[in-house]
């Protein structure tokens, strides 16, 4: 379907339906690195839900809920979560729309959709690679033991926002969320200053 999709997952609880889309590299090769984040984030949210992740579909893996999933939706219905450097490892933004940020999946996704960039998207901070090492090689790195324990606490806090906004909708949940991330952001900053 998507270049570079992975995971992709029909979440029919809200009375308007949404399609979220984790973005990755498949295989086990890339499994638990930094770039595959986006993946993970679907795997916690389905597990949450009680929805294998099981199907294999339009090289895509994908879970389905209870009701009928649909193909064709706007694109401001369309949730990408993607890794992002610019953002502290374990702080999360969401927002309504924007650009790719030289994100190349998410590049990748703007393309499908025809250069369109009005559909919503969770990122999720990796930090930055250390010194002068090279982005890509930095990007397919495991996290050590501390990155990993932000990582999994952000993706738990994900579950939550994910949860709000299929409740009480996108610009309330954003809201609410980028605030509390943004106190977060600003404490790991301090942590990492001291």
């Amino acid at each position: 379907m998507l270049n570079r999709l992975g995971r992709r997952y029909f979440c029919t609880a809200a009375p308007q339906p949404w399609l979220f889309v984790g973005l990755g590299n498949p295989g086990n090769k890339y499994k638990g690195t930094r770039h595959n984040v986006g993946f993970e984030m679907i795997d916690v949210f389905a597990n949450s839900q009680g929805i294998e992740m099981s199907t294999v579909h339009c090289k895509a893996i994908f879970g389905q809920g209870p009701l009928a999933a649909y193909y064709k939706l706007p694109l401001n219905r369309v949730l990408v979560f993607h890794d992002d450097m610019n953002l502290p490892c374990g702080v999360l933004r969401l927002h309504p729309n924007g650009g790719h940020g030289c994100h190349n999946g998410v590049k990748s996704v703007m393309y499908h959709f025809r250069g369109n960039r009005e559909f919503p998207r969770l990122r999720i901070g990796i930090g930055r690679p250390p010194g002068q090492m090279d982005p890509k090689a930095f990007l397919l790195q495991k996290f050590n033991a501390t990155a990993q324990g932000r990582i999994d606490a952000a993706l738990q806090e994900g579950v939550d926002i994910l949860k709000v906004l299929l409740s009480e909708g996108l610009a309330e949940s954003a809201r609410r969320f980028n605030s509390e991330q943004k106190y977060k952001h600003m404490r790991l900053e301090t942590t990492m200053a001291t």
